[in-house]
């Protein structure tokens, strides 16, 4: 048990999660560059202009929107965590570790960890000492000042959570929608004809791998809140559990469901009876994004940067109208 809460605060150290947050950017933009270039060279060479524009254009809205989306929720919602500079970082840390060494007498090999814990990542190892050194009620309240353990999120806060995520991760579909449509235009494209089963996939993407996750995963967190049950795993067990029975078992139908009966006739389309959209092993792989809200519900810091990236291929699956391969 000692080992795995030692990686979670090795994950968690405010520094890693500052500077993993500035990396994803730079890294999801050459990601989508690749996927852009490798959609245009793998068509016909007649038609790798438009195909350029159709692709280049829905990756730009469903990457650009979903890096805009943690700026939005964090006004829009109190839950949204605050993520510190390296400066402010180094001032807090500086702060709480030099009043300890001035209280305290401590080992060398201590000093040197925390003097390292004023401008630097520590090591696993580094966090492994310091779990072991600092045992006193002094040493543990210096360890939560530096990486503050994960706090279970409560009933009262539970459905602003829910919000947020599900306006985190609506924010991708509907840019990656609004960059395929203009894709479409500027390519030449009928748009009429292709916004049904851009809306339809949005829709599925949406409600099947993002909304009612969500839902699920904040109703089960209730029930257990209401049962006063605080183990975190027991808590993260629970709400994949919810995620499971109303986004994978449930969401699939409900979304396929709206797609035929209101999407279709609110624009007329024509092929009514089209294959129902069934889960595919990408659309397995983005539950992935599901763990991540568990994790983020239960307070891990480190998880809350990778939704931008995770939210943004069902943004791009959107915008292109995809609706499954025969």
């Amino acid at each position: 048990m000692s080992t795995i809460k030692n990686i979670g605060r090795f994950l968690d150290q405010p520094r890693l999660v500052t500077n993993f947050t500035q990396k994803i950017p730079p890294l999801l933009w050459g990601a989508a560059s690749c996927i852009v270039l490798y959609d245009t060279f793998n068509a016909p060479k007649e038609v790798r202009k438009k195909k350029f524009i159709q692709s280049g254009l829905t990756m730009l809205g469903a990457v650009g929107s979903s890096l805009l989306a943690p700026a939005v929720t964090t006004k829009l919602f109190k839950t949204a965590p605050k993520v510190m500079t390296l400066k402010e970082i180094e001032r807090d840390n500086t702060k709480y570790i030099s009043e300890f060494l001035h209280r305290n007498n401590t080992d060398k090999n201590l000093k040197k960890i925390l003097n390292k814990a004023k401008k630097e990542v520590l090591s696993y190892r580094d966090i492994s000492l310091l779990t072991e050194k600092l045992r006193t009620k002094e040493g543990k309240k210096l360890m939560q000042n530096l990486i503050p353990e994960p706090e279970n999120v409560t009933s009262k806060d539970i459905f602003s959570e829910i919000g947020r995520l599900s306006v985190f991760g609506l924010i991708p579909v509907l840019g990656g929608i609004a960059g395929g449509i203009c894709g479409d235009s500027i390519a030449g494209e009928n748009c009429g004809e292709r916004i049904p089963n851009k809306i339809k996939e949005g829709t599925y993407q949406y409600l099947a791998n993002i909304f009612l996750c969500n839902i699920g995963a904040g109703a089960a967190l209730s029930l257990m809140e209401r049962s006063n049950i605080k183990s975190k795993s027991v808590r993260a067990v629970g709400m994949i559990i919810g995620i499971i029975i109303t986004g994978v078992i449930a969401g699939s139908s409900i979304a396929n469901y709206i797609g035929k009966k209101f999407i279709n006739k609110y624009f007329d389309a024509k092929d009514s009876s089209e294959k129902t959209r069934t889960p595919e092993p990408l659309d397995i792989c983005l539950h992935s994004d599901d763990i991540a809200t568990v994790a983020v519900m239960s307070g891990l810091k480190w998880i809350e940067p990778t939704l931008p990236a995770l939210y943004s291929i069902s943004g791009y699956r959107a915008g292109i109208g995809y609706r499954g391969k025969e």
